[in-house]
């Protein structure tokens, strides 16, 4: 009884919270559509029950975050990175029998279930990123098909999934993280020369999209917990740097995906080509 008293009386704080952080952006919308437009508004009876629906709406899932995605994934970095789950899936059981290798002696490779588990939970947490349905489908609607939003939420998924991965792999060697972002961004800039200019502005936008809210919570989450548990990094320089590889790297995989888009689609133009010219030899001799 206690704890379900406990539960309603975070709730009720959160939904407080929830609203003093969305009456600015109401009281804004309100004071331009009655004082600068000065129109009435419609159907002001629907506007405020959905108003009241977004409110309820993000409250709970900060509850949701706090009490279930933030707990996995510290859970899950916290039980990856323990010593002896490394020296079982690491070494065979006679040398962890006669040799206990102390966690500051770990090598890179021995966090391999690390780098798998960011892998995955990178590509799934994007794919169920609404933010990037959402553009992906306006995406679709204004290119006119050009862009499939399959094609979009999937390209942006394997650069999430290869950053996070990568980013676990920096926090767990010790790589300084200004290396990786300094190259990520040269590279970002050379694709943008040599990319199609409808995909850039989009490509750009991935990186923002990505790091929405269901992506952000358990990478965080992951990346303390990885930080916290490997000897000397620290959790808010290692820990927060991982959020920079999955804002970085979906605007590398979106580019690369255009680039490849645009040579497939030329080499099949060109290929039709050559295909009706042979005909065309064939029907003259």
């Amino acid at each position: 009884m206690n704890a379900l008293l406990d539960e309603s009386y975070r709730f009720v704080l959160s939904f407080l919270h929830t609203i003093t952080d969305v009456l600015p952006i109401a009281i804004i919308i309100f004071t331009f559509q009655l004082f600068v437009i000065r129109r009435k508004i419609a159907n002001l009876k629907q506007v405020l029950i959905g108003f009241f629906y977004v409110v309820l709406g993000l409250a709970l899932f900060l509850q949701g975050l706090e009490d279930a995605l933030f707990p996995i994934g510290q859970m899950m970095a916290d039980q990856l990175t323990d010593p002896d789950f490394i020296r079982r899936s690491s070494y065979p059981i006679t040398e962890a029998a006669s040799t206990i290798v102390p966690a500051v002696d770990f090598h890179w490779s021995d966090y391999f279930w690390v780098y798998i588990f960011a892998f995955t939970i990178g590509f799934s947490t994007t794919i169920a990123e609404p933010s990037l349905l959402a553009v992906a489908i306006k995406a679709n609607e204004v290119s006119g098909g050009t862009i499939g939003v399959w094609g979009l939420r999937i390209a942006v998924a394997i650069g999430v999934a290869f950053g996070i991965s990568l980013g676990s792999w920096r926090i767990v060697t010790g790589i300084p993280l200004h290396w990786f972002i300094i190259s990520g961004y040269i590279i970002v800039v050379i694709q943008t020369f040599f990319s199609p200019k409808l995909i850039i502005p989009l490509a750009y936008d991935s990186g923002g999209v990505t790091t929405s809210t269901v992506t952000v919570p358990i990478v965080a989450a992951l990346g303390i917990g990885l930080a916290a548990k490997v000897p000397g990094r620290s959790e808010l320089l290692d820990g927060f740097g991982l959020i920079a590889f999955a804002s970085l790297f979906p605007i590398i995989s979106v580019l690369a995906y255009a680039q490849l888009s645009q040579w497939y689609g030329h080499r099949k133009k060109t290929t039709s080509k050559q295909n009706k010219h042979d005909q065309s030899s064939k029907r003259d001799h």
